[in-house]
């Protein structure tokens, strides 16, 4: 059995290169390559992939966004998330997205195709250091005060992930409220209580942690 695999990701080279890498494998076949939500989304509508390897940063696109939609119209397709962003942040949030795996784009070649064959065997793909996070962290509960800045992230909803990634990025409250097709006033009370959780003084503050965050 041959299984059929769309990529999705943001950068053209990445991709072409982890197409040959995939097509190393007798039983892979890398049929569609997509650059953004709307080319995936597109590919799905008339198409039905084994498996979906989708990078998290699609631009100012939301990948967990992108997964939830994907599986809403093809509940079979296997999700494979492959990201530069750091797992503590986004490994959970891909699974309870939907996404039966998480690997880091600096993994070696070996360790990606590990992962595309344990997503594929029906099982959950993380790495060695994610698993034994995941573990402590239902075993203890940390307690705020004990939180570095960055560690206070993990207490954001999935929407104020994306209000703050945005921030990061530079884009003001107007613009955000039109891409997420969410009132100015939504927006705001996002942001105020992305600063209570985030221990912030002021929306100076806020921005340069959001900074700070996406260029890490």
């Amino acid at each position: 059995m041959e299984y059929s695999v769309i990529i999705i990701d943001d950068h053209p080279l990445f991709s072409r290169g982890l197409s040959q890498l995939i097509e190393t494998q007798e039983s892979y076949k890398v049929n569609f390559i997509a650059k953004n939500r709307t080319e995936a989304i597109e590919v799905f509508k008339n198409n039905d992939p084994d498996l979906a390897i989708v990078d998290l940063n699609l631009g100012q696109e939301d990948g967990l966004e992108l997964i939830k939609e994907i599986l809403s119209m093809k509940s079979e397709t296997k999700v494979l998330v492959i990201s530069m962003h750091d797992e503590r942040f986004y490994a959970e949030r891909a699974l309870k997205a939907g996404a039966r795996g998480y690997i880091m784009k600096e993994e070696a070649e070996s360790s990606v195709i590990t992962a595309i064959t344990t997503v594929m065997n029906g099982q959950t793909y993380l790495s060695e250091n994610e698993k034994k996070r995941l573990e402590e962290m239902s075993g203890q509960k940390k307690t705020q005060e004990k939180k570095e800045p960055f560690d206070l992230i993990s207490s954001l909803s999935d929407r104020q992930l994306q209000i703050f990634t945005l921030i990061g990025k530079g884009i003001g409250t107007v613009d955000i409220a039109a891409k997420l097709n969410l009132s100015i006033k939504t927006i705001d009370t996002h942001k105020e209580n992305i600063k209570l959780k985030l221990h912030c003084g002021s929306s100076a503050e806020l921005r340069q942690m959001a900074i700070e965050w996406t260029s890490h």
